[in-house]
């Protein structure tokens, strides 16, 4: 187990360039199962949960050839259908919510796909139903070994139909997606997730010959076809991360220049921070984030404290609100904080009160933050990370802390940030990495 030891205090300054997306990655990486010809993805992040999952497949027998720093390509053309029921695979996949998108594209191409119950973030429950309801819609055959936690999808030929899902699940869109594109017919998929990242998927898919209409909707209308070809992709910037160095900024009272951020898809999150009384200037591409010495919450206009809620695209995403919390400790005034779709995603604040921020955590779903100003800095404290959102939170929180803070359990944290502790070096952090 590795640990942070974080000497808070100290500004930051400079630019920084956001990696690739972790949640877009996983996506479109799955997707190269459903074709025999090369693909090559860009911009892939140098991340655990990205680069288990390119092993998975290196282990499936799809050929992956590292051609530049965060390039690769992909080539799906002798798999080896044996592995997804060794004991290998039930080991391997169970460490990675992300390997369950291989089920999709596994289904559609060579009619089966298996998964252990997957691993991931311990933020709440996380239902996989609505993958499954999907796979079945279409035509498949569902199985659940109970004394394993194993799963399994067969079908001769999927077939288009009508499905109306349940909840709008960003992992169980793509992965009925992919195993609709070479379904015979037309499936449409309503209360489909449309975040961008979804949409990057369903662009590449149509680069590769798939027929997908609706794409950045709630609707998607997809006509099958019998193959799908090679295609090029390059991953959208990490907006989860972009929030993230805007939270480092405004925590530490630091200027500094978020680089290529893809302003068209990064939807309400400007605007929230903005809510919580930080500058943000767009120059270009970039955001430019001056240094503040105080930044106000603003109230609704009825004078009502301000309310920041998760919600499916184009909603605010539930990624952030773990470090819009912690930002929030140190604004003038107060907030409430409302995670509707995890139950244990707002537990860390145990940690932050240890620190001295006034947070109030109302019950699992709901926090009030009220705000110090800056004029009472939080302590440092010694903290162990439980999850990737909540470990870069409780990251940031040290790095505006007075003293040394030291984080344990910082694999969480490698699984989505990637080289965090040399990137805040380059831009004046006082951080060192313990193995």
């Amino acid at each position: 187990m590795a640990t942070f030891v974080i000497e808070g205090g100290h500004k930051l300054n400079g630019s920084i360039t956001p990696q690739g997306a972790k949640n877009e990655a996983l996506q479109v990486i799955c997707a190269v199962l459903l074709t025999p010809e090369k693909v090559t993805i860009s911009n892939v992040p140098d991340i655990i949960d990205v680069n288990k999952l390119i092993f998975i497949l290196g282990e499936l027998g799809v050929k992956i050839e590292k051609i530049a720093s965060h390039t690769y390509t992909f080539q799906a053309d002798d798999i080896d259908l044996k592995y997804l029921e060794s004991d290998k695979f039930k080991k391997d996949g169970s460490s990675l919510r992300g390997s369950i998108m291989i089920v999709g594209p596994l289904l559609a191409r060579f009619g089966k796909g298996y998964i252990p119950r997957p691993g991931g973030d311990k933020i709440g429950r996380r239902r996989l139903d609505t993958h499954f309801e999907g796979f079945i819609k279409l035509g498949a055959t569902f199985r659940y070994n109970k004394d394993e936690n194993f799963y399994g999808v067969e079908a001769d030929q999927l077939v288009g139909t009508y499905m109306l899902l349940d909840e709008a699940s960003v992992t169980g869109t793509a992965n009925i997606v992919m195993a609709a594109v070479l379904a015979k017919g037309i499936t449409t998929i309503y209360n489909a997730a449309c975040e961008p990242y979804l949409q990057q998927l369903c662009k590449m898919l149509n680069s590769m010959g798939a027929k997908i209409r609706g794409v950045g909707s709630n609707l998607l209308i997809i006509e099958g076809v019998t193959s799908l070809k090679g295609c090029a992709l390059r991953i959208l910037p990490d907006m989860v991360e972009i929030g993230s160095w805007i939270g480092m900024a405004a925590m530490t009272k630091s200027s500094l220049t978020i680089k290529d951020v893809s302003w068209p898809d990064l939807g309400l999150i400007p605007r929230v921070f903005e809510k919580l009384g930080i500058k943000l200037e767009k120059r270009g591409d970039d955001i430019f984030i001056p240094a503040q010495d105080s930044y106000e919450i603003q109230n609704f206009i009825d004078g009502s404290i301000l309310t920041i809620s998760d919600a499916p695209w184009p909603g605010f995403t539930p990624d952030l609100l773990s470090i819009v919390l912690v930002v929030a400790t140190q604004a003038k005034g107060s907030v409430l904080i409302h995670q509707k779709m995890f139950e244990s995603r707002l537990f860390f604040v145990d940690k932050l009160i240890d620190m001295g921020a006034k947070v109030i955590l109302c019950d699992p779903h709901r926090a009030t933050v009220i705000g110090m100003n800056h004029e009472s800095s939080l302590k440092a404290t010694t903290m162990t990370s439980p999850d990737i959102r909540a470990g870069i939170s409780l990251l940031i929180a040290a790095l505006s802390a007075t003293g040394k803070s030291t984080i344990h359990n910082i694999e969480q944290i490698d699984r989505g940030y990637e080289d965090i502790d040399g990137r805040l070096k380059a831009i004046g952090a006082k951080i060192t990495r313990i193995d």
